[in-house]
């Protein structure tokens, strides 16, 4: 019996798509060097990012190590619902979003400024002033917070020295929860804004020496060449750089913060990644710590669709 709902084909639609495949292999062929050079990439995204979502599943079980993922009973939005009744969770969300929004204010407008300052120097020093601000780049985390460590040491520490010196109290700044979210964020945009600087510069080395040139005729200054130009030249850039920063929101690395903390600190330093990783791998809670993750990532999906969608309705520019 023929299936009433069934669509029927219209006379060149097989064309269509023997057409679509044919050109689609035909890509294929001319671009088979840039295809091959992306096949690493998509075997890394697959291998590390997707095959291990298989393992979600344990947030919604009480995962059991003898009986392995697919044998642990489910228990539902059991773990999701004890996360959200804790007593840490109104704390572990203020002290991400106060990290977080914290290096988005500071941290994202300052590359910007730097990279249109290094875009008016010139000769030799721009090249040692760029030099000098991408090395904190490659600094390690574990250095970085054992330079924070020893600088700010009460006993001999350079910043108690200075401050000794100016008749001021010795301060333990490492130990004080009210001087965590500054000393995060401040060392974070000294290490990666110069690094952070690279893709506006690029967009910037972009612009039509045309408009430079008209501008120069018109009489324009640097700042005005700076306003009018350099900075609509930017706006796209900005606009997807800004829309990924705000996707990383409810997100804080727990490497940096992890190394940071203390007994003295943890009211302002634990967040929710550290927390994740001390009920995971510490206490072996592994299904509790695998909903609080995933709670954590949906939210920054969330905010990355609300952050397009804007986007796209105030601008041309968007990421999909």
């Amino acid at each position: 019996m023929k299936n009433p709902f069934k669509k029927k084909a219209k006379p060149g639609d097989n064309d269509v798509v023997v057409n679509s495949r044919g050109k689609l292999m035909l890509r294929v062929r001319r671009n088979r060097d840039y295809y091959l050079m992306l096949l690493p990439a998509l075997i890394y995204v697959a291998l590390f990012c997707y095959a291990p979502m298989y393992g979600l599943q344990i947030a919604f079980k009480n995962y059991k190590m003898s009986l392995g993922v697919t044998g642990s009973p489910w228990i539902g939005f059991q773990n999701f619902t004890d996360f959200f009744n804790s007593y840490y969770f109104g704390t572990l969300i203020k002290n991400t979003l106060v990290l977080s929004l914290y290096s988005l204010l500071v941290g994202f407008p300052i590359p910007i400024i730097l990279a249109l300052v290094l875009n008016e120097l010139g000769g030799k020093f721009k090249k040692f002033t760029q030099t000098i601000l991408y090395a904190p780049h490659f600094i390690s985390l574990v250095v970085l917070v054992s330079m924070l460590n020893c600088m700010l040491s009460p006993s001999q520490g350079v910043v108690n020295t200075i401050l000794e010196m100016f008749g001021l109290e010795r301060n333990y700044f490492m130990a004080n929860p009210d001087y965590f979210p500054h000393l995060y964020v401040w060392s974070g945009v000294w290490q990666g804004m110069g690094w952070g600087a690279i893709i506006y510069l690029a967009a910037l080395s972009g612009i039509d020496p045309a408009l430079y040139e008209a501008a120069d005729m018109d009489g324009a200054t640097r700042l005005q060449k700076i306003i009018y130009i350099n900075l609509p030249a930017l706006m796209p850039t900005i606009i997807i750089m800004l829309i990924l920063r705000v996707g990383q929101i409810a997100s804080v690395g727990y490497e940096k913060v992890f190394l940071m903390q203390n007994d003295f600190n943890l009211e302002t330093a634990e967040v929710i990644s550290t927390y994740v990783y001390k009920r995971g791998l510490v206490n072996s809670n592994y299904s509790f710590a695998a909903a609080v993750d995933l709670f954590n990532n949906v939210i920054n999906v969330t905010l990355v669709l609300i952050a397009n969608k804007i986007s796209k309705l105030v601008s041309d520019t968007s990421l999909f």
